[in-house]
């Protein structure tokens, strides 16, 4: 067998450096020399026989050859995170679920989902991670991730194998501070000509229908923002920016947690859920909880 002389230390080095842009950055999160880091890094590519690192700016990137390196590495130290977790988990009898929350998705929502994972006879330890639906994605390829809870499906003919599962879908109410429903509750819909709206941004499918459903009952309301992250459209709506819809099955949380209240219901405007996973059928224990869950009437 050939004798790479790849050394795990120089590789750990240049997966730092690569995620913080420099060998500075890197240097100051381990707590070690730049010139540490340099020699090793140093001793990495002469091992190797290629450049791995370039300067682009103020930063150093990956070469080509520097980008497959990395694509191993990934690997390489998730393996190793999830020895340890499984490890941990063998002595403290605890099943681990790694979830992706998508940033379009209600929070409460999920917290509703994975709620159920806590009432099973195994101890579950949920690791939540929030970021865009791309990027979760792409962790869910990799490995990083077990599930993808989610309000869009994936793109059929694309290049992640990945699959959609429906949860299910709510019809959806507008909300605002009281100060708002009172004065665009009456003769809803026809009321919201003018009035102020936070909606998603365009790449979120739910925008789309909400458009549509405004275009179709012919009234205008003044659009005052638009997110991407759903939390950050509530905390506009329940400081009284604008109205928002969400789903009826949160109505009573809307109320209680967001302080807003009913303005009208839209039950031709629908959100679905959907969980995405790397299996047409999903085999998690933790997972399926959560499929059961949802039949039992979550979303009624």
């Amino acid at each position: 067998m050939k004798n790479s002389g790849l050394n795990f230390r120089h590789l750990y080095f240049f997966w730092m450096v690569a995620k913080e842009g420099g060998v500075t950055r890197a240097a100051e999160r381990l707590g070690l020399a730049v010139q540490t880091i340099s020699m090793q890094l140093a001793s990495l590519e002469k091992s190797v026989g290629k450049q791995l690192l370039e300067p682009q700016g103020r930063r150093l990137v990956p070469t080509e050859a520097g980008k497959l390196a990395l694509s191993y590495c990934d690997q390489i130290f998730l393996l190793g995170d999830q020895l340890q977790d499984a490890l941990e988990e063998a002595e403290t009898d605890k099943m681990r679920l790694a979830v992706g929350i998508s940033d379009s998705l209600p929070k409460l929502i999920a917290f509703r989902l994975l709620q159920a994972t806590q009432q099973m006879d195994t101890r579950v330890r949920l690791v939540c991670m929030e970021d865009e639906f791309e990027n979760l994605l792409a962790d869910l390829a990799l490995g990083k991730l077990d599930v993808v809870l989610t309000d869009r499906t994936v793109r059929a003919g694309g290049s992640l194998k990945v699959f959609s599962h429906l949860l299910g879908e709510s019809d959806m109410k507008l909300f605002g501070v009281p100060r708002l429903a009172r004065k665009y509750r009456r003769n809803f819909p026809d009321s919201l000509h003018g009035a102020p709206l936070l909606v998603p941004t365009r790449n979120n499918a739910l925008r789309g229908r909400i458009d549509a459903w405004l275009v179709e009952r012919q009234v205008r309301p003044e659009i005052v923002g638009e997110f991407e992250d759903n939390a950050m459209l509530n905390t506009f709506g329940r400081n009284g920016l604008g109205l928002f819809f969400a789903p009826s099955a949160l109505a009573q949380d809307i109320e209680d947690q967001f302080g807003a209240v009913l303005v009208g219901d839209a039950p031709e405007l629908r959100e679905h859920f959907y969980a995405i996973s790397n299996a047409r059928k999903i085999t998690h224990p933790a997972i399926e909880a959560i499929l059961n869950e949802v039949h039992s009437g979550l979303f009624a």
